[in-house]
């Protein structure tokens, strides 16, 4: 019988660097922006989503 083995496809260091780049950036936004945002506005969008996904808040 004879092992049929796949090899994974390589990443390159730049995509890999650049992915953990983007991903850093993004989560450095969030942080800054509710770090600045005012707490009635956090609070009105944590309430609208919950209302957009049918989640009953009250």
């Amino acid at each position: 019988m004879v092992a049929i083995t796949r090899s994974l496809p390589t990443t390159l260091a730049g995509e890999r660097l650049g992915a953990v780049v983007l991903a850093a950036a993004l989560g450095l936004g969030l942080v800054f922006v509710s770090g600045f945002a005012p707490v009635v506005a956090l609070h009105n969008a944590a309430h609208d989503w919950r209302h957009a996904h049918n989640f009953p808040c009250h």
